[in-house]
């Protein structure tokens, strides 16, 4: 951990250990830290919070922009650990770097940016005056699939914003963070402005953070169910609340679209981290009239994708994060076929040539998906691509949007109009039209109804760890 600028070490009666999912295999140990340490972390971070908000805005922008060049500087490093302990495959790390570290200069660039303004009044001896003020303490708990960028993207604008956070990283993890937070502390941010607790059982640093009355902030990336719990028990405090939460992403391909294109574009995002994003497209709608090509090409693409450890070249495919994971993917592919669905390819655990020890899921591909069935309600959050067809744009756009759900959407069509209503109509919060990447530091991310509040990246990434306070001046 790292609470108040010293470092503490796992120790015999107090640690957990870090595994790779591709192996089994343990690669690190941590200190196991409870709500004593969220409490201290959460005390340095109040104390520091006097002087750090009140630093200019050059002076965070500066060590901000420090960390972006360390983090550029060290992303091999930070890949490979990323790569063994999250098991994505080492380019996909690497890329996932760059994209964190492009969070903290984004953020060093919009920490200049906050700007005030003055409203005019009605009384001609009355001026009003809107000024933007850091919130305070942050609570951040970030998810173990995106374990470097979700950091960055929570951090940054807290910093920038001349907030102080106490993190607590996913308990599967957290060499990743720490590695970060060494970025951080080698750009000079100052003691007790940032804080990392590690820990095995998240419950204790979550009541902590929702409890203590110094936390001002809390902001999470995870599961809908613990955030709404989150969120529940942090609006008894009046805290500010910023979560993004799961997913459930349609992927509309409409008559007009190129097939091979958009198949093409489905494969790429449907299977990035193994399936394992909350944008990932979990229901793939097609046009009856380009189905089949579609589905054959999917299936071709998939079919020679390889699985195995991140760190081997030309794989594809890594590990799901743990036991459960697998188990949840199977439960809803054996329910789809049990249904009536066509399974084009894979279907199955992956245990040959020593992937038995890891935690492996074929890359499956899916037709003939109805709505009866566990995939077509359910975040997957695994390698399955499902297939279903339509033949009506209203009833397309109605089935896309049956679903608590409202994070990521895709639309493949030639049409303006038609991409137009579909970007209206849709109830989520990021369209890609024709873009399987619709994602930037300079672009705001969030979702709508269960996928969570408030936005993050972009100019609205840093008001969310801002108060708005207005003055009224009788001159």
């Amino acid at each position: 951990m790292y609470i108040n600028g010293t470092w503490t070490a796992a120790t015999a009666d107090a640690s957990f250990d870090v595994f790779n999912p591709a192996d089994g295999s343990v690669i690190g140990q941590v200190y196991d830290g409870g709500q004593q340490s969220a409490r201290a972390a959460i005390d340095a971070a109040a104390a520091a919070f006097r002087t750090w908000s009140k630093i200019t805005a050059y002076e965070r922008s500066a060590i901000l922009y420090r960390a972006y060049q360390l983090m550029i500087e060290r992303k091999e490093d930070l890949a490979q650990t990323m790569t063994m302990e999250q098991g994505k495959p080492l380019r996909a790390a690497r890329m996932e770097v760059q994209y964190g570290a492009d969070f903290l200069l984004w953020f060093a660039e919009e920490a200049k940016r906050v700007y005030g303004e003055t409203i005019p009044s009605a009384r001609a001896d009355q001026r009003f005056i809107v000024a933007h003020q850091p919130i305070g303490v942050v609570a951040a708990i970030t998810p173990w699939n995106y374990p470097v960028s979700m950091i960055t993207r929570k951090v940054g604008p807290a910093l920038a914003a001349g907030c102080t956070v106490v993190l607590k990283p996913a308990e599967a993890t957290p060499l990743c963070a720490i590695k970060v937070f060494e970025c951080l502390i080698d750009a000079g941010v100052p003691e007790g402005v940032i804080n990392l607790v590690t820990g095995q059982n998240p419950a204790p640093i979550g009541e902590e953070f929702v409890n203590n009355p110094k936390v001002r902030k809390l902001t999470f990336t995870g599961s809908t169910a613990v955030g709404k719990m989150l969120a529940g028990q942090a609006a008894g405090n009046m805290k500010r609340v910023s979560c993004e939460l799961g997913g459930h992403a349609p992927f509309l391909v409409f008559e007009d679209a190129d097939p091979v294109h958009a198949a093409k574009g489905a494969q790429l995002i449907k299977f990035l981290n193994t399936g394992q994003a909350c944008i990932s497209p979990n229901r793939m709608f097609v046009h009856i009239s380009i189905a089949d090509q579609f589905i054959d090409v999917l299936q071709q693409r998939v079919s020679k994708l390889r699985a195995g450890s991140g760190l081997e070249d030309g794989v594809a495919i890594g590990p799901l994060v743990n036991e459960a994971a697998v188990n949840k993917v199977a439960a809803q592919v054996d329910d789809a076929i049990a249904r009536g669905a066509t399974l084009h390819s894979g279907g199955k655990r992956l245990i040959e040539g020593g992937l038995d020890k890891g935690f492996f899921y074929a890359p499956t591909v899916l037709s003939g998906i109805t709505e009866d069935m566990l995939i077509y309600r359910e975040e997957t959050f695994g390698p399955v691509a499902a297939v279903m067809t339509f033949d009506d744009d209203a009833k397309a756009l109605e089935m896309a949007n049956d679903t608590t759900y409202g994070l990521a959407a895709y639309v493949y069509t030639r049409d303006i109009g038609r991409a137009m209503r579909m970007f209206e109509g849709l109830d989520f919060g990021i369209i890609g039209i024709n873009d399987i990447n619709p994602t930037s530091a300079a672009a705001p991310f969030g979702g709508m109804k269960d996928s969570g509040l408030g936005r993050e990246g972009a100019r609205e990434g840093i008001m969310e760890y801002l108060e708005t306070k207005m003055g009224g001046f009788s001159i």
